[in-house]
């Protein structure tokens, strides 16, 4: 979860965020930000975030991210 916060705090510097920080709701994550942090998620843990994947549930929180990238490595 550290390093999700890490990217996002690289994206948005200055901001605030836990692993409880409600990400779209506090406008944390804009729709230019969302574009670099998916690209960011997929080159750091090897994964690949769909559009499917691209839900407001699955980037409400660093929680939310967390468990979307858990179950796509778990489906590699």
């Amino acid at each position: 979860m550290e390093k999700i916060i890490e990217i996002i705090k690289g994206l948005k510097p200055g901001v605030e965020v836990d692993e409880n920080t409600r990400l779209l709701d506090d406008h944390v994550i804009d729709s230019l930000a969302m574009i670099s942090l998916v690209s960011e998620l997929d080159d750091e843990f090897d994964v690949e975030i769909s559009a499917k994947d691209i839900v407001p549930e699955n980037f409400a929180t660093v929680g939310a991210i967390q468990n979307l990238i858990d179950r796509l490595e778990d489906e590699d």
